[in-house]
């Protein structure tokens, strides 16, 4: 991965580039940004950076044995942990090795529903376990292949269990020579503040319009206008950018059980909601989490249409129809409790809660906050 394969994000670009020449290379790293941002990418092309034997003034060389051994993703001393769907006695992300360095190649934007639907298991939750960290510790204590840095990236470590999170800050303070950690995050506020502590932030916005606009007309073979409408959708997301390419059905799949819900709710429908909720519950948890996003992005873009703001909409279609009929229920107040209730749901989710006691309880909580828009209104 060269700093050329990544879309913008310039000026976090040349700060890597610049710690790297001038040897300011802290042992422990922070890359947090948003879903689709790059930051994986970014932490693959610094590492490949740093290993490079002949650099060039703005990007790995790129030919130079450790760098073709880099962009295969089978550099001897580049290391992964990610977040697997087991935690049985001494399992370990290295299961599926072959499986994360192929779609790792193809797309180092995915997300982790993606990753946790190509090992089979999307049901279930990602983890990281304390027997990663043991593992995490026996590749670190490798002889280095070539003399340099020994670099493990830990994708999504907010994933981390207690007592694995316990036996990576154990790590973090006592780290060997020549030891490079690089912990890639999409929710630092997940993880441990001791272990955020100990380690320098490099943070990631999302992709500018422009780059974004850019990168599909070039790699996705899309006209200018249908690559603004996708990056203007996308919201700096690459990802989701992808996504709205390849997976409309999806999309449509959210759109369609959102509408129906908000109609339930509002229309304080106990008999349909318990049949939709019946439905709901069976699509799995990582969709349910999915949903709930959308939900929770749905609701913003209906409180921008209540407060008039066409600037700030990102919809189109039948999406952009729903949503001003449905603004009169939506303002200020309302807005901040519905995301907060979502938000906790998508928790909830997170610590296996039983999805139809939780959106039973949650249509029943907006069944309340819906009617309390119509008394403001008023």
């Amino acid at each position: 991965m060269q700093f050329k394969d990544i879309i913008g994000q310039e000026e976090v670009k040349q700060r890597l580039i610049a710690s790297a020449k001038e040897g300011r290379i802290s042992h422990a790293q922070l890359f947090m940004g948003p879903e689709g941002s790059g930051n994986l990418a970014l932490a693959i092309a610094y590492a490949q950076f740093i290993a490079c034997k002949n650099k060039g003034e703005n990007d790995s060389c790129g030919t130079c044995p450790s760098c073709l051994k880099y962009q295969g993703l089978v550099h001897p001393d580049l290391h992964f942990a990610y977040p697997i769907t087991s935690a049985k006695e001494g399992e370990t992300s290295t299961l599926y090795l072959a499986e994360w360095r192929e779609e790792l190649a193809k797309n180092p934007y995915m997300n982790m529903f993606y990753w946790i639907s190509i090992i089979g298991k999307e049901n279930q939750q990602g983890v990281i376990s304390k027997f990663e960290s043991a593992e995490i510790m026996r590749k670190l204590s490798l002889t280095s292949f070539d003399g340099g840095f020994k670099v493990m990236i830990i994708w999504m470590p907010e994933k981390m269990n207690q007592a694995s999170a316990n036996k990576l800050l154990k790590i973090l303070e006592e780290p060997t020579d020549k030891t490079l950690f690089l912990l890639v995050t999409e929710n630092a506020d997940q993880l441990l503040p001791t272990i955020i502590s100990r380690t320098q932030l490099v943070k990631v916005n999302r992709i500018a319009d422009e780059d974004m606009i850019k990168a599909l007309m070039k790699r996705e073979s899309l006209s200018e206008d249908e690559a603004s409408r996708i990056a203007y959708l996308a919201v700096g997301n690459y990802n989701e950018a992808q996504h709205l390419i390849q997976n409309a059905e999806e999309e449509n799949f959210n759109f369609v059980q959102f509408r129906t819900w908000m109609r339930i709710c509002f229309g304080k429908d106990v008999l349909k909601n318990i049949h939709w909720v019946e439905g709901i519950a069976t699509i799995g948890r990582e969709k349910q989490k999915n949903f709930l996003a959308y939900a929770m992005s749905m609701t913003r873009e209906t409180l921008m249409v209540s407060y008039g703001d066409a600037s700030l909409i990102r919809l189109r279609g039948e999406e952009l129809e729903f949503v001003k009929k449905f603004s009169p229920f939506i303002h200020g107040e309302n807005c901040i409790q519905i995301t907060e209730e979502l938000n906790r749901a998508i928790r909830d989710i997170e610590r296996n809660a039983n999805p139809k006691i939780l959106f039973t309880d949650l249509s029943l909580k907006l069944m309340t906050l819906l009617k309390q828009a119509v008394a403001v209104g008023a």
